[in-house]
């Protein structure tokens, strides 16, 4: 396993240093890499290990084939040519599928499936959703041995930047990073009223940002702070409700924002920079709603600040706060200030945090300690690169059918007919395939699928391609507290020993920005234009953060009805009425 991670992480790092390599030779090499974390090394029973194993070891062999035969491939223009080709095309979408499968269940691989279905047969479809039909071996061949499909720029995003970033995340996680961020956060808001709530979501975003997963994020940061806040009182339904909704919102919190960025990047083709900096705004709004929550929360309840003696002392906060202040401010110096490639300055910064894995905030030099910090490293990254993998390359057949066969472009009129040519009706149209589709699948994966089949309409109707990127990309994460399938929740009630249903009901009251935020965003474009219009931008921004304090304060702070109603209606108002409303 550790010879394995290191060459993933040797691979994905020799790339970004070693000049052009063919998108047919990267992509399937980034694939077999993949494989072994997902069929052989994931555990299970002897069936399962013995058909993983051989799936593996079939699936590997077709991406080396693939990887070794590219420039050939490459004058075929996606026509499969004879019974061999045929099979490895049919290996690799096996593959593929299940692979998606045993790393995040059923329901992608189900839709990705039923996508191949679609392209084969949908010629006998009758009316409007029929396709005229592509021959086996060009549609099989395009997704399977051209630079479409299972290798398009989708694959590439995973090969070229997000498996860089999860590599920075690990080698940041297996250090005192994540002590350092909740030492920072402690120092912050320990002393304050509520202050294990609010620690909790300091260090959650800070943590979240890297991690790139709710799920991650509660099961590490919730490791500490769970317990903190029930030990000081805490209702078991608020302390996981707001550990909960805090790692909820790392996925939106620049830097990084998971891997959902990178391939908004690619989709929009709008520079990562700027991404970020539009992001940034609407993010602090979110984490601003949950913190004006927990304050109304601590007046009902009497919450406690965290014990003088159970807060970092001012050198433990500077010590531990280098361990990610560092590699954090290499990669922002590499991208904004000497103006490298993001994913060169994450090899940069990665080479910081590396350095840094020596150290320890006691000043002491333990072998042993480092071993186990460099293998943890490259073992958790080797299983997260692994895990995107298989979600964006199963992601990947379903944008592929969708350009084949031109069902995209159907699925968009059917909106737009849907919402009578009307922006806000598709907004909710599009906000709701969001929340069911995000139930089932990942959060990057239900991005990918709703922005690719509801985001032309959305741009048709005027939006521009960031702002309904941006819409779709937080509607997706909806399912991450929204019942009935809510996973941060889920993990989160777990932890602390609540039924699960009351800790989703205080967090979507906790959460409120997560369904007002995104339509804010385009009652007010202006938000999310720091770079290019930073006085209307933060005028936009003061005037969404009043609103959301009313909203907030009114749907947590209240108990009677007439003043829970009145601030929530005026929080709207605020919202939503006035500039860019239309």
């Amino acid at each position: 396993m550790l010879v394995l991670a290191m060459a993933l992480v040797a691979f994905h790092l020799g790339l970004i240093f070693s000049g052009l390599v063919p998108n047919l030779v990267s992509r399937p090499i980034h694939l077999a890499l993949a494989l072994p974390w997902i069929f052989v090394f994931a555990g299970g029973g002897v069936v399962k290990r013995v058909s993983g194993a051989l799936l593996c070891a079939v699936g590997v062999a077709a991406c080396f084939w693939i990887a070794a035969h590219q420039s050939a491939l490459s004058d075929q223009y996606g026509f499969l040519e004879g019974r061999f080709q045929f099979l490895v095309a049919a290996v690799l979408l096996l593959t593929v599928l299940e692979g998606a499968r045993r790393a995040i269940g059923w329901p992608l691989p189900i839709v990705a499936a039923l996508a191949l279905a679609y392209g084969m047969l949908g010629q006998h479809i009758p009316g409007e959703f029929g396709h005229s039909g592509t021959p086996l071996a060009s549609f099989l061949g395009t997704l399977t041995i051209a630079e479409g499909g299972i290798w398009g720029s989708l694959t590439g995003v995973s090969v070229n930047v997000v498996a860089i970033f999860v590599i920075f995340g690990a080698v940041l996680n297996a250090g005192e990073a994540g002590q350092g961020f909740m030492n920072v956060a402690a120092a912050a808001a320990g002393r304050l009223k509520g202050g294990a709530a609010k620690v909790s979501v300091l260090s959650s975003a800070l943590f979240g940002s890297i991690s790139g997963s709710a799920s991650a994020n509660v099961a590490s940061t919730g490791a500490i702070t769970l317990p903190a806040m029930t030990r000081l009182g805490y209702p078991k339904r608020l302390a996981g409700a707001v550990e909960a909704v805090a790692s909820s919102g790392g996925q939106i919190m620049p830097p990084l924002m998971g891997a959902g960025a990178f391939v908004m990047v690619e989709l929009t083709r709008v520079p990562y920079t700027q991404i970020m900096a539009a992001a940034l705004l609407p993010a602090v709004l979110y984490f601003l709603a949950v913190w004006i929550g927990i304050n109304a929360y601590a007046r009902r309840y009497d919450l406690a600040a965290i014990d003088r003696e159970e807060q970092p002392d001012m050198a433990s906060v500077l010590i531990t706060s280098a361990f990610f202040l560092v590699p954090f401010g290499v990669l922002l110096y590499g991208m904004f200030v000497a103006g490298y490639t993001p994913q060169y300055a994450a090899c940069l910064a990665i080479l910081a945090g590396f350095a840094l894995l020596f150290f320890n905030a006691r000043g002491t030099f333990r072998v042993r300690e480092i071993l186990e910090r460099l293998e943890s490293a490259v073992l958790n990254a080797a299983r997260q690169v692994s895990v995107i993998a298989s979600i964006i390359v199963c992601a990947s057949i379903i944008i592929g059918v969708l350009a084949i066969t031109g069902l995209g472009v159907k699925i968009t009129s059917l909106i737009l007919s849907g919402s009578g040519g009307l922006l806000w009706p598709s907004l909710f149209l599009t906000a709701l395939a969001c929340l069911v589709l995000g139930m089932e699948v990942p959060t990057t994966a239900a991005y990918v699928i709703c922005v690719s089949v509801a985001g032309p309409a959305l741009i048709q109707q005027g939006l521009e391609p960031l702002q309904a990127h941006l819409f779709v990309f937080w509607f997706a994460l909806l399912s991450t507290i929204t019942p009935p399938v809510c996973g941060a929740v889920f993990i989160a009630a777990g932890m602390v020993g609540e039924n699960w249903l009351k800790v989703a009901m205080s967090a979507m009251a906790l959460g409120i920005g997560l369904y007002i935020i995104p339509l804010a965003m385009i009652a007010n474009p202006a938000v999310i234009e720091l770079t290019s219009s930073p006085g209307p931008a933060l005028i936009a921004f003061v005037k969404i953060g009043l609103g959301l304090a009313l909203i907030s304060y009114g749907v947590i702070g209240y108990e009677k009805p007439l003043p829970k109603l009145l601030s929530t209606l005026a929080g709207l108002l605020v919202v939503f009425v006035g500039f860019g409303l239309s």
